[in-house]
């Protein structure tokens, strides 16, 4: 290659790295059907905590934001094709998906919790209210040694791909039965219909939708963090794209020290979630 062209070709290279890194615009991967994280109105329109959140943020960052829906399964592949920029979808932080992608400080918090039908015998266990399994200890060991007991010849309905389904096939409840769906709204509509003893997703994500149902859903059980469940929800993001983790984790500290996130959190879970 002769000079000149290897000059030109230096040019429109930092041309398009100047281009890359000043865009005014970001596409915001979610998935519209994980309420009230993020979910659809009766006319399809994106709503929910992260629809906010993520629009407040692009604020703090100067940014132009588009919204990109995104089913589940292909969230993380389509931020790795370039499809959007960055992950607001209930994502937990969590050290598998860390060696594919990058995450911003978390945001707001997810616990965990086992869901039935109300009269079910799993209601009333002796289990502690909550237990962070990166923790340990002996509430630990016996809350686990409970569900295990209590959850045996159980089938447990879980949306794929998530950590929920992690840690049942971790083997710390024993050897449950687990039924996979698509999406959060399939594992609720099993319950409700008697196809699942048991379902276990994101605390909140139950009570939405017991309360806009008007089923008699309630939970049971502690409720659980650490370990499978990661460090709390985050925006995932590239791992080349180094100055745009920066410019979220910067525009989060912000929405933080305002007390947005948790504003928007008290009005999308009832409850200040944030981090």
């Amino acid at each position: 290659m002769n000079i000149f062209k290897k000059t030109i070709l230096t040019i429109f290279a930092s041309l398009f790295l100047t281009v890359s890194v000043s865009a005014d615009s970001i596409r915001i991967g979610t998935e519209g059907a994980y309420p009230p994280w993020n979910a659809k109105d009766e006319s399809g329109k994106l709503i929910g905590f992260e629809v906010e959140l993520a629009n407040w943020l692009c604020i703090y960052m100067g940014k132009e934001c588009t919204i990109v829906e995104q089913d589940w399964d292909g969230m993380i592949p389509g931020l790795i094709m370039r499809k959007y920029d960055a992950i607001m979808a209930g994502m937990s932080i969590t050290d598998e998906r860390m060696k594919t992608i990058n995450f911003s400080q978390g945001y707001a918090d997810e616990v965990a919790q086992l869901a039935v039908m109300k009269g079910s015998s799993l209601e009333g266990m002796d289990t502690p209210s909550g237990i962070n399994l990166s923790l340990g200890g002996s509430d630990v060991k016996s809350a686990l040694k409970t569900l295990t007991g209590a959850l045996a010849g159980k089938t447990v309905c879980v949306q794929t791909a998530t950590i929920h389904q992690n840690f049942l096939e971790s083997g710390d409840v024993g050897s449950v039965s687990i039924r996979t769906y698509k999406t959060q709204d399939e594992v609720n509509l099993d319950l409700t219909a008697g196809r699942c003893d048991a379902a276990l997703a994101a605390a909140v994500a139950f009570t939405d939708y017991a309360e806009k149902s008007g089923k008699d859903v309630v939970l049971v059980g502690p409720t659980f963090s650490g370990g499978a469940f990661g460090n709390g929800v985050g925006v995932g993001i590239r791992k080349d794209d180094t100055d745009l983790l920066k410019s979220f984790n910067k525009a989060i500290d912000t929405a933080r020290k305002q007390g947005k996130i948790s504003e928007l959190a008290i009005k999308w879970f009832g409850f200040d979630a944030s981090m």
